[in-house]
């Protein structure tokens, strides 16, 4: 089956199921294979003209009209969507079916409870951060720390640095994406939250799912410890 993936996380899984992937996103880090736009603007044009048997998309890392576009021109799609450590596991699996691979991620590793309170920026201009019905909400949660702003109504709510220091969080969680905070940033950040502690962590292995999701659950306890 030739497969173009829009997805980073399904381009990643598909990889380690063995899968044909003719074309795929330029952010879905893969240099040797075509890239065909981004996961916001992909080229429909230049994916018909590949004839794949399937497009891989999901339902928030990319547009309804791609969609749209893509089925138009008789093209079958496969959408996935991804809010917790269950959907991780459960798409997997469906991704395994679709192109007949083996079962990669079959149990996720059980750690010790972290018992932590953090908070999560993902960006800045302004500062924003996730809520529970994200998957690395679930992920965090799994690790078992609460996010101070689990309960906001946005999946990725809008946050002033002044509402961190009266949340008071005991870590502040600083993934290397989809933001590149500097260390001045970091710096601000501690600042705010009057003395959290200030963790780097792989951006991938808390916001990417699939494949290496089992690594990235030890791989983040490990850095929160």
């Amino acid at each position: 089956m030739r497969v173009v993936s829009l997805v980073p996380s399904s381009t990643e899984t598909l990889l380690g199921l063995g899968a044909d992937v003719i074309a795929c996103t330029r952010f879905c880090e893969q240099p040797d294979i075509r890239h065909v736009g981004g996961t916001k603007n992909p080229d429909v044009d230049a994916i018909v003209a590949l004839s794949p048997d399937i497009v891989v998309l999901d339902k928030e890392e990319n547009r309804q009209e791609d969609a749209e576009a893509l089925t138009a021109a008789g093209i079958e799609l496969f959408v996935s969507e991804v809010t917790s450590l269950a959907d991780a596991v459960r798409v997997t699996h469906d991704l395994s079916v679709l192109v007949d691979g083996p079962s990669i991620v079959e149990q996720l590793p059980v750690v010790e409870s972290l018992g932590l309170s953090v908070f999560v920026p993902i960006w800045r201009r302004p500062w924003m951060s996730i809520n529970r019905r994200t998957y690395g909400a679930s992920l965090l949660e799994h690790l078992g720390c609460t996010l101070v702003t689990a309960d906001l109504a946005a999946a990725y709510p809008e946050v002033q640095l002044d509402e961190v220091r009266a949340w008071g969080p005991d870590v502040v969680v600083v993934p290397s994406e989809p933001y590149e905070f500097s260390d001045q940033h970091l710096d601000e950040l501690r600042d705010a939250s009057h003395g959290s502690v200030v963790v780097r962590v792989d951006g991938q292995d808390l916001f990417w799912w699939g494949s290496r999701t089992p690594g990235a659950i030890t791989r983040l306890h490990a850095a929160l410890s």
